[in-house]
């Protein structure tokens, strides 16, 4: 299962979820496959071709429970059942399946169906998938550099670099396995990001702005060919039709606005609606902030700088409101621990209280 694991890494299913497989007989791996992209074969079907008819009596171990469906692909059971498998075991359940029963198939052909191998990795591993075919909304991580007394930027907004080479090019493999990469307008203004993967080879992802009066300049780095991913800016009813006609070369989506702000949940159901499953946050602090008030973060991944501003004017990690006790505030469950250069990275599930 772990080989399984493994191998799920790989790919770009969105909006599928990472899914490995593996074929053995006994100690013997015979193959391994994974799901590549979204309307190409699954897991298991890739292992099982990868496998070259040596699977009658073998065992299945795949990371998440086959389909039972006819979709883009043929249902995986099938495919399992006709493959001559005497056993298969499963990471995980699906969180939500078309049509339930998958499990119960293969039992009822005679197959050892063992569940819930390794099922902790298996579910972290599709924890994305999970949020957004549960509600339709993404699975939004906070991504923060930050020095020893949270602070992001000086009160200016200078932030060029907190951290070192170490931490960025580890920022950039995240951009990467993003599906899109999300900012707010004071960053555009404050900092001209390109919000593109530089560091590592990669895929651009989706850039985003949550910009209510379409305030982005139309020379901003994200508007002006830099990166091949598209430009995606979110803004309120009230922005102008001369706004509107400035930003022409980005894909302007209209949402809701609530206090003279985009409305944030409205604005994580968009992205939702077109399949933003994956969604890296890169801030500021207003931004970072009403997604944790309205319970839209799911993760968090602060890279901590060993710095100190001293400044309490500077721009703290997240502005969220008022919180009064230590216990109402925001934990890392389980969190990870990683040394990269001379900064430390702290990434987990976010938990309240």
């Amino acid at each position: 299962m772990q080989r399984a694991l493994e191998a799920a890494r790989g790919g770009r299913p969105s909006p599928n979820p990472h899914v490995g497989a593996v074929v053995a007989r006994g100690e013997q791996v015979i193959a391994i496959g994974h799901h590549e992209r979204a309307g190409e074969a699954h897991a298991e079907i890739a292992a099982i071709r990868n496998a070259k008819g040596a699977t009658e009596g073998a065992t299945l171990y795949c990371t998440l429970e086959p389909c039972n469906h006819f979709g883009r692909t043929p249902p995986c059971t099938d495919a399992v059942l006709e493959a001559g498998f005497a056993r298969v075991v499963i990471g995980c359940a699906d969180p939500k399946p078309h049509v339930p029963g998958a499990v119960e198939k293969l039992r009822a052909a005679g197959l050892e169906v063992e569940v819930g191998v390794c099922e902790a990795d298996a579910r972290e591993l599709i924890a994305d998938f999970s949020r957004h075919i549960s509600t339709g909304l993404p699975y939004a991580i906070l991504k923060a550099a930050v020095t020893l007394d949270g602070r992001i930027a000086t009160a200016e907004g200078d932030s060029q670099w907190i951290t070192g080479e170490a931490a960025r090019t580890e920022a950039h493999r995240m951009r990467d396995r993003a599906d899109a990469v999300l900012v707010g307008v004071g960053t555009v203004l404050a900092d001209d990001p390109s919000l593109t993967v530089r560091h590592v080879e990669g895929r651009d992802p989706i850039r985003i702005v949550l910009d209510t009066h379409l305030r982005t300049p139309p020379g901003a780095r994200l508007l002006a060919g830099d990166g091949s991913a598209a430009t995606w800016i979110l803004h309120g009813p009230e922005a102008s039709a001369e706004r509107r006609a400035a930003l022409a070369g980005a894909t302007l989506i209209e949402v809701p606005s609530q206090g003279g702000r985009v409305d944030v949940r409205a604005a994580m159901k968009a992205l939702g609606e077109r399949d933003v499953v994956r969604l890296l946050v890169e801030g500021g602090g207003q931004v970072h902030g009403a997604l944790l008030r309205e319970g839209l973060a799911q993760a968090a991944a602060v890279f901590v700088a060993p710095k100190i501003l001293g400044d309490a004017a500077a721009r703290p990690l997240a502005d969220a409101g008022p919180v009064s006790r230590i216990a109402q505030g925001w934990r890392l469950e389980s969190p990870r621990v990683r040394t990269l250069g001379v900064d430390v990275l702290f990434e987990g599930e976010l938990r309240r209280g």
